[in-house]
């Protein structure tokens, strides 16, 4: 098709379902020009049933189809939708297509029975040299070994959450790769799901659909979700980086090899971009997984626990009528002790909902430390933890992978945080450019620009985002020793 003028650039639409909220947004793309528009914000609440967590997936599909409308509304010629959320969970369909029930939540725990017997089945090593995947045990491998026998028996096929809502969307069944390689069944090596894994686990394999690349065509819009939304039953449907953090690192804007990256919001997704798996035993060891990228490449990473700490304090201050005004806190966190007391975020009582300032002091009084005395010391306390987290996780991955790291962007929800970026510079003693905020958005609608002949790569595609979107620079100014002394404070040395 022929390039439109930087005047009247051409738009995409981008479903992008988070944790807390999703929203749709509006971006044009031309040669000069990447404009993001926010066009519908909905909430993504989980339900608490009697005995599990669940996704209300049915509002999640209400909430994108009227994102859809409110960008058919408000933008003109958009030209394609995708989709993108975060990762492991999925819908089951039966044999005519029907979903047979509401999606579990990864927070639920249901699997903390199942990951032995998947071992039981297919050893932890062997399961790392297929899918390269750190140990989570919300991975979708541990899901489907604590799923009923009798659901999994009724199900005709696996969807993960954004290849879910693409089939209401266009009647097309697929896996998107960069998502499929987070369930532990893709097999790594070989590109493909793992036959061997499935066999071993007695899952049938016909239970997952072919797989789709980042760019691939998946179909038009059905007639009843054009009528709804009022966009052109033509408007394509593309498959873009379904797993959100691969489309935040489609948008790292990156001018040169010899970099990191930390996508920090509910998680922090620390580690580097890679043209194939690192599966040693080292690896494994210091739990770094391999997931896929755009263009065949690796996210060679570890998940943090991530502002979720923050988010459920706030939450848990709010619900006790206490002050949870977060740019007051954070001014109040910046003036706190440094060092005063300091947490691994990725202990296990941080992971479920609940009180997490009581399990900062509760971890703080079994390790010998002080609790925090105040909000802002709490939240000092929090920053200065993922600071630390950052600064393991880089340079272990710099030296299992065998890089060199010159630079760290921060991009997502959490590089808007002033303190977080500037302690992360001192904990890593590297320069960090924090931004774009949107990066998840950026990187679904950069591949989607590239589908349709606007982009040609990714270098193409990080100097567009340099170019248009708002940076921000860090530069290093900690004491390095009084660093050293916290992280072995907390095993992180």
């Amino acid at each position: 098709m022929p390039a439109p003028s930087s005047a009247f650039p051409t738009a995409f639409a981008a479903a992008d379902l988070g944790a807390g909220s999703g929203r749709v947004i509006v971006g044009r793309v031309g040669p000069r020009n990447l404009d993001l528009a926010e066009v519908h914000r909905f909430a993504n609440t989980p339900v608490q049933l009697p005995g599990a967590l669940h996704w209300d997936i049915l509002a999640l599909y209400q909430g994108v189809l009227d994102g859809l409308r409110a960008a058919a509304r408000d933008a003109t010629g958009i030209a394609s939708v995708g989709i993108d959320s975060w990762a492991v969970d999925y819908g089951l369909l039966d044999p005519a297509g029907a979903l047979l029930g509401n999606p579990y939540h990864y927070r639920d725990p249901r699997t903390e029975q199942a990951v032995g017997k998947v071992w039981d089945r297919v050893g932890a090593a062997e399961l790392y040299q297929v899918s390269g995947l750190q140990h989570l045990p919300f991975n979708t491998v541990f899901q489907l070994a604590a799923e009923d026998p009798g659901r999994l028996a009724s199900a005709g096929t696996l969807l993960l959450i954004p290849d879910l809502l693409t089939h209401w969307l266009t009647g097309s069944t697929g896996a998107e790769v960069t998502n499929a390689s987070t369930t532990g069944l893709y097999d790594t090596r070989s590109g493909d799901w793992s036959g061997p894994v499935l066999a071993a686990l007695g899952i049938d394999p016909a239970l997952l659909p072919p797989l789709r690349r980042p760019g691939d065509p998946v179909g038009r819009l059905l007639p009843q979700v054009a009528g709804y939304t009022g966009l052109p039953a033509s408007t394509q449907v593309t498959a873009v980086a379904s797993h959100d953090t691969a489309s935040a690192v489609v948008a790292v804007p990156a001018t040169g090899p010899d970099f990191a990256y930390i996508s920090c919001g509910t998680w922090s997704l620390a580690g580097l971009e890679l043209d194939a798996p690192v599966l040693t035993e080292a690896s494994r060891a210091a739990n770094f997984t391999n997931e896929l990228g755009i263009d065949r490449t690796i996210r060679f990473l570890r998940n943090i626990m991530g502002l979720w700490l923050l988010s459920e304090s706030l939450r848990t201050w709010e619900a006790n009528g206490q002050p949870a005004h977060l740019p007051a806190l954070l001014a109040q966190a910046a003036a706190a002790r440094p060092f005063a007391a300091l947490v691994d975020p990725d202990a296990p009582e941080f992971l479920a909902p609940g009180d997490i300032p009581a399990r900062i002091a509760g971890y703080c009084a079994r390790t010998g430390q002080a609790p925090p005395e105040s909000q802002g010391a709490v939240v000092r306390c929090i920053l200065e933890s993922l600071a630390l987290a950052h600064r393991h996780t880089l340079r272990q991955a710099a030296d299992l992978a065998g890089r060199d790291i010159r630079v760290v962007h921060m991009v997502g929800g959490g590089s808007r945080n002033d303190l977080l970026c500037q302690l992360t510079a001192d904990a890593t003693g590297l320069p960090v450019v924090a931004g774009p905020t949107e990066a998840t958005a950026l990187g679904n609608i950069l591949v989607q620009a590239r589908a349709h002949g606007l982009v040609q790569d990714r270098a193409a595609m990080r100097r567009l985002v340099a170019d248009t979107q708002h940076l921000r620079h860090y530069t290093p100014r900690g004491d390095e020793r009084a660093w050293a002394a916290a992280a072995a404070r907390v095993g992180l040395g």
